[in-house]
């Protein structure tokens, strides 16, 4: 039985990583857009957070794993730098999303205000948070495309 180099493992982590969270981000994110205007959307978005968020804490946890298991060899470089950005960068905006914005919306559910709309603030504050919860997946996925194609 042949053996599984070190590299394959840690970048089947890395691509974990992307698929449970970058997937759970997509799926909230757009429970997210359709809810701008919904009450509807609003209350699916409030039930389907609370399956999401530990999704999207899984994925970053794999891919930080598998990131930093396949740069071991080569930490300096650009694209191994950029990813540990983006990632602190998720983080933070994770911790917003986790601690100030989960918590706002199930008080909401407890109350039974879950259908009505976010107020006009929130609503922007948790607009911006997505954009850059997508832009920070996506652009990282795109840099990891972009190593493993180039080997830059």
């Amino acid at each position: 039985m042949p053996t599984i180099p070190f590299e394959a493992f840690a970048l089947f982590l890395f691509l974990a990583g992307f698929v449970i969270g970058l997937g759970a981000v997509t799926v909230i994110d757009l429970h997210g857009f359709l809810g701008r205007k919904s009450g509807y959307w609003t209350e699916a978005t409030t039930r389907t957070h609370k399956v999401t968020k530990p999704m999207i804490w899984a994925g970053m946890l794999l891919a930080t794993l598998g990131g930093a298991l396949y740069y071991r060899e080569d930490p300096g470089g650009w694209i191994p730098r950029a990813h540990a950005l983006i990632a602190a960068v998720l983080v933070v905006n994770g911790l917003f999303l986790s601690f100030r914005v989960s918590p706002f919306l199930l008080k909401r559910e407890r109350e039974g205000r879950s259908a009505e709309l976010l107020p006009s603030a929130w609503q922007k504050n948790i607009m911006v948070s997505l954009i850059v919860s997508d832009l920070g997946w996506w652009s990282a996925l795109f840099l990891l495309s972009y190593r493993l194609v180039t080997r830059a």
